[in-house]
């Protein structure tokens, strides 16, 4: 892999060769003319493409061509719509590398996580097939004789996905591919920072669509900002929003679709920590924590931002980590030498500096300094050192989640107060604990341990499989996307009663005689 390549050559390659267009109900533009947007890569400044925004006018054809679509997609028998899915996860396969080399390149990740991430749709769409044969209903017993009881599930209708620019393709997949399966349609409105790589997956799904005869508006695309997101978070036309963001836009997004009595699925803020207790292996430890803050840039939901560190290995950590962080290369995120790629934008930037001004103005102790690199390898200015503090828990900055590679360390003294700082942020979204103590992995993972969505043992917060549900508690939203049973989201239930006797007897035993 190198440094540099050829923006146009990969636009023409991912089947983009025009990108100045932006609303899409499949392969077909909807020729309305909006305001431009241009996609500037974090990598080195420079203008990707441009490509125009969605307007009120062209989102109501959006709408008008999923509600169509939907009255024949949701018909197509559940595994012939993981056919299409399996289609879709050979396409991605086919173009992995070029996938992961725009993704890289317009959100600034590395390229080895940008090919991850592809990995993440080839691996939902695996899921996805085997579940398109897996959507089971209940069957219960009657208290009338004579009566069956069951419940099945029926595709839900329009579904909404927002989603952010950290992972500008995996989360869109994590909806998607199981809402398909699910028999719904879906409109997908990215964020305005990675508008070029959610074209390209649009392009690539849609045209898998058109091949099988199926018509367009199973997948649409809307380009542009929160405006836009608004299109979909009023509209009573679809039935399920999925938002991905801060916990300031779910708080948003939930009001205005709870207003509606729609249907929410929000995966919002994080603010994960790692218990380092004295029983920890110190060499997966300082492994696990080191991926998990500096990864992705710090810019990961699931990225770590505190190590809770018991009082007798907290200097050995602290002395190790530092070394640690001194061997880091930053720069280019396509050169795989370089372990940390740029901040998605200069706000990005100020933001994370500004952290590391509050740290220190409540006590914090430089562990680590951070700080913008300037030169010409950083000409976009959106490159940082990354930081480490020595902090409380209390810290109003430690309460809060910063979208940047900066990690504070807090000593503990007993496990319970571990667990309680662990516990005392607002978000609930990935935490772990390192130990090779059986009785203090199973305390963590019981009902008075970790109170996030995702408790790991021995290996850190990032890094989610698509197997198990994603998602978080408190002001993380309480959402689940991908595995498990994530898929009854997507989905409306419903409870049958049939009586095959010639009598009509009441439930509960009510006498209601003529």
């Amino acid at each position: 892999m190198t440094d540099t390549f050829d923006t146009k050559t990969l636009l023409q390659d991912l089947g983009l060769n025009e990108v100045n267009k932006g609303t899409w109900t499949g392969v077909e533009y909807i020729d309305i003319k909006g305001e431009w947007l241009s996609s500037h890569s974090p990598v080195d400044g420079k203008e990707i493409g441009k490509i125009q925004m969605t307007t009120r006018e062209s989102y109501e054809k959006v709408l008008e061509q999923a509600e169509k679509a939907f009255k024949v997609w949701r018909n197509v028998p559940a595994p012939q719509r993981g056919e299409v899915v399996r289609q879709i996860g050979v396409e991605l396969r086919n173009k992995k590398d070029l996938l992961g080399k725009i993704v890289s390149y317009e959100m600034g990740k590395s390229y080895q996580e940008g090919l991850g991430e592809v990995q993440e749709m080839i691996d939902i769409c695996d899921f996805a097939v085997g579940l398109s044969r897996q959507l089971y209903g209940l069957t219960m017993h009657s208290e009338r004789p004579g009566h069956r009881m069951y419940e099945q599930w029926h595709p839900l209708g329009v579904v909404g996905v927002i989603s952010a620019f950290n992972f500008p393709v995996a989360v869109w997949s994590w909806n998607t591919m199981i809402a398909w399966v699910c028999g719904d349609v879906c409109v997908w409105k990215p964020s305005e920072k990675t508008p070029l790589t959610s074209l390209a997956c649009q392009v690539l799904a849609s045209e898998v669509f058109k091949q099988n005869g199926f018509p367009e508006g199973v997948s649409s695309l809307l380009t542009g900002g929160a405006s836009v997101g608004a299109f979909l978070t009023q509209d009573p036309r679809v039935a399920l929003i999925s938002a991905t963001g801060s916990t300031d836009m779910g708080k948003a997004v939930g009001e205005t679709v709870g207003g509606r009595l729609g249907k929410v699925l929000l995966e919002l803020g994080g603010n994960n920590a790692i218990i380092i207790t004295e029983n920890a292996d110190l060499d997966i430890a300082i492994r696990g924590a080191l991926f998990g803050a500096v990864g992705t840039a710090g810019q990961r939901c699931t990225s770590t931002r505190r190590l809770i560190i018991q009082e007798s290995v907290f200097d050995e950590v602290k002395e190790r980590l530092v070394s640690a962080y001194g061997k880091l290369t930053i720069g280019n995120p396509l050169d795989e030498n370089n372990h940390i790629g740029p901040l998605i934008d200069e706000q990005a930037v100020q933001n994370y500096l500004t952290a590391i001004e509050r740290v220190k103005a409540e006590g914090g102790s430089e562990l680590v300094a951070g700080g913008l690199l300037e030169g010409e390898d950083y000409s976009s200015r959106c490159y940082v050192k990354p930081s480490v503090f020595e902090a409380e828990n209390h810290f109003q900055i430690v309460q809060k989640e910063t979208f940047g590679p900066i990690l504070y360390l807090i000593k503990y003294q007993k496990f319970e107060e571990a667990i309680a700082m662990q516990n005392n942020v607002p978000q609930g979204l990935s935490s772990a604990i390192m130990t090779t103590n059986m009785r203090e992995a199973e305390r963590y993972l019981s009902s008075e341990g970790s109170d996030c969505g995702i408790s790991n043992v021995n290996i850190g917060t990032s890094g989610a499989e698509i197997g198990g549900a994603f998602g978080g508690e408190k002001e993380t939203g309480g959402g689940r996307e991908s595995g498990s049973d994530a898929w009854k989201a997507y989905m409306r239930r419903q409870t049958n009663t049939i009586n095959y006797t010639t009598e009509l007897p009441l439930a509960q035993g009510i006498k209601f005689d003529i």
